[in-house]
């Protein structure tokens, strides 16, 4: 059966009416799911098979039999190892439909039908009893419910609810514990990602509005992978300290909790962010211990997760600390977040000390900007950029329009001496705001004048893939009548971009598991090609490459050029080529991304960072820009490139103008 679906097109801005299967949205859902990055993790794999052959033991070893419940069972993995390890009965919750009848699939392919029962709910509505779910309590209780922030996905209130309704008092559980760490930073880097700065422009200083300086920014944790962060883009003020740990065998609680780590100061500086990660105990003595904590920690290991990640939480304000100086960490949690503070332990008294409510944005910016973009405002060296960009085009009379979203363009144009500009950014006096679409635009709205610069970075908040910044080029198009003769769009032009890579870990999310631990998965990889093949296979996808170091294996080239000077075509442009394997190595995908041309001279990349040539070294490695989702597109099979130039990556591109879409075919031909 196919309905009718109404979808915002980010490319072209238009509400796109298509007649789509009733499964689309299930099968993208399997498809973008990543299950597979969390079976090719051998360590926590090994981890939880440790822990829980140990916890069957210590049941056994009291003479009961063992019942397990296994919540979030996902494949059935863990439950598969229970009874592999000599548990008498297995109950394996999943509430995914999908995931659970792939599971019942895995369970009856590896023989375990018998032992392990599936239930397709939320753990909070199975029943105990002769007519319920479960015929009786367990007495091992076994979970994998957890996210980079540890409680995120709701694991304190179903351990809660476990405990009062579903496990034995005195349970095993594996994992046994959980502790959160962190450790107070100055990093001028990650605290660019959290509030606007002051910036220069033409000698005069641009400060954020005071509303937006005194905020004390969104709660959300900004997950990402710290392992990419260097060391030295940051500053400890003080050692990593231990906040608070989860029994998860004895009743948990949901309630709001807060936990201090009291420290003195190793160096002085400016207290802004905190990084944060936790460890699993696996065991009640701690010998079996599954850490998330970043690779520059251990540089010996070589472990990669992309499910478990690094926290970065931002201090609602940045203070300044003196070496020596007694401080006092504060960590607050609810049933689904974290949220830090800062005191100063020698002026607080313990007993009067209120924990602090969590942060909430007052201004706006943190509810409608990501943390990357609020990066990308504050770079220096991009900022520049734009404003040498305008400086060239702008004359005294210049009627300046602007096009994106919460975009500083605007401000620069009016500080460079534009006689008009308008926006949908506030500037006392110098710039005008336009609650008003593009296309809707008229002559009356402009104060009866034509637009002699039309600029955009472009950023837009409802792109994901690089391309989908081509919105500008649609509006520029919609606004062709109130444009002069001679009009400047910046930037003039848009390339996109393609490279062949060889991920170092990434591939993980998409490669098939086959057996994992022993264990047959194969109907999940099944699954997930099945729903790839319903369209995703052939899309790209978006990732922020700087999070997930890959190596080139031929050069980067320009495959499309959009000429913004010029309306959107009528008709599809195409692109066709290759291009030759220079270095040997795995070809797992392709990389694309935009770079858009502000002049003849001036040109901002949102993929590779710099010329070509200081970026893809001896060994092929890559320098991606922070501030973008770059696009990949994995192969579905990976590729052996021998780097002699006698395979080549051949590509296909064709942009679809009434679509916005742009349809891209890969394939390698040797010769």
């Amino acid at each position: 059966m196919k309905t009718f679906c109404g979808r915002a097109n980010p490319t072209t801005g238009a509400l796109d009416w298509m007649e789509e299967s009733e499964e689309y949205d299930y099968h993208q859902e399997i498809a973008r799911s990543c299950y597979a990055d969390m079976l090719h993790d051998h360590d926590r794999n090994e981890k939880y098979y440790q822990g829980i052959r140990a916890a069957v033991a210590r049941v056994k070893a009291r003479g009961e039999k063992v019942i397990v419940l296994d919540i979030g069972t996902g494949t059935g993995l863990l439950s598969m190892m229970a009874v592999t390890a000599g548990a008498d009965f297995c109950y394996a919750v999943e509430v995914f439909k999908p995931m659970a009848e792939a599971a019942q699939c895995i369970v009856k392919k590896n023989g375990f039908s018998e032992k392990i029962k599936i239930i397709n709910k939320h753990s909070t509505d199975v029943t105990v009893g002769p007519e319920g779910d479960m015929q009786m309590k367990a007495n091992v209780l076994i979970t994998e419910l957890f996210d980079t922030e540890l409680i995120g996905e709701g694991a304190l209130p179903s351990y809660e609810h476990a405990h009062q309704n579903l496990v034995q008092k005195g349970c095993e559980a594996v994992p046994h514990r959980a502790t959160v760490y962190a450790q107070l930073v100055e990093s001028k880097l990650l605290w660019s990602w959290g509030q606007l700065q002051p910036m220069d422009v033409e000698g005069a200083s641009l400060l954020p509005p005071p509303d937006v300086g005194r905020c004390a920014g969104a709660h959300s944790v900004c997950d990402i992978q710290l392992s990419q962060v260097s060391p030295h883009s940051f500053t400890p003020l003080g050692p990593l300290c231990t906040m608070f740990s989860v029994d998860f065998s004895k009743p948990v609680s949901s309630v709001f909790k807060s936990h201090s780590s009291q420290f003195v100061a190793q160096s002085g500086g400016r207290a802004q962010v905190v990084l944060s990660w936790w460890d699993i105990d696996m065991d009640p003595s701690g010998s079996i211990v599954c850490t998330m904590a970043p690779s520059w920690t251990y540089p010996q290991s070589k472990m990669w997760r992309d499910h478990w990640m690094q926290s970065v939480y931002f201090l609602s304000a940045e203070r300044r600390v003196t070496e020596g100086e007694e401080l006092s960490l504060t960590v607050c949690h609810d049933d689904y977040s974290l949220w830090y503070s800062l005191q100063s332990d020698s002026q607080q008294d313990p007993q009067t000390v209120v924990p602090p409510s969590r942060p909430c944005c007052t201004c706006q910016a943190h509810l409608v900007w990501t943390r990357p973009r609020f990066g990308e405002l504050n770079d220096r060296r991009r900022t520049e950029s734009y404003v040498s960009a305008l400086r060239s085009v702008l004359r005294e009379d210049s009627v300046c329009l602007g096009i994106s979203d919460g975009s500083l363009l605007p401000v620069f144009a009016h500080m460079l001496g534009a006689k008009k500009v308008l926006e949908a950014n506030s500037m006392k006096g110098g710039v005008q705001l336009l609650e008003i679409r593009p296309e809707q635009l008229t002559s009356n709205d402009l104060g009866a004048e034509q637009i002699s610069v039309l600029m955009g970075e472009p950023y837009f908040s409802t792109s994901l893939l690089p391309w989908h910044s081509l919105f500008f080029w649609y509006c520029r198009t919609a606004l062709a009548g109130l444009l002069r003769p001679n009009a400047t769009i910046l930037p003039s032009s848009a390339t996109l971009h393609m490279m062949a890579v060889e991920f170092q870990d990434l591939w993980r999310i998409r490669a098939p598991c086959g057996t994992c631990e022993g264990f047959d998965v194969s109907p999940m990889d099944e699954m997930v090609q099945q729903s790839l093949d319903f369209r995703e296979s052939r899309e790209a996808e978006p990732h922020p490459l700087w999070e997930y170091p890959c190596r080139a294996l031929t050069q980067s080239t320009a495959v499309m050029t959009f000429d913004f000077t010029q309306s959107v075509p009528q008709e599809p442009i195409s692109s066709q080529g290759s291009l030759p394997f220079l270095r040997s190595g795995r070809c797992h995908g392709v990389a694309l991304w935009m770079e858009y041309h502000l002049t003849d001279d001036i040109t901002v990349s949102a993929g590779l960072i710099g010329p070509i040539k200081c970026i893809v070294k001896i060994k092929g490695e890559c320098e991606w820009s922070r501030h973008r989702k770059q696009g990949v597109y994995f192969l579905r099979s990976p590729w052996e490139s021998s780097g002699d130039g006698r395979a080549a990556v051949s590509y296909n591109f064709t942009f679809e103008p009434s679509s916005g879409d742009i349809k891209m075919d890969f394939s390698i031909k040797s010769q």
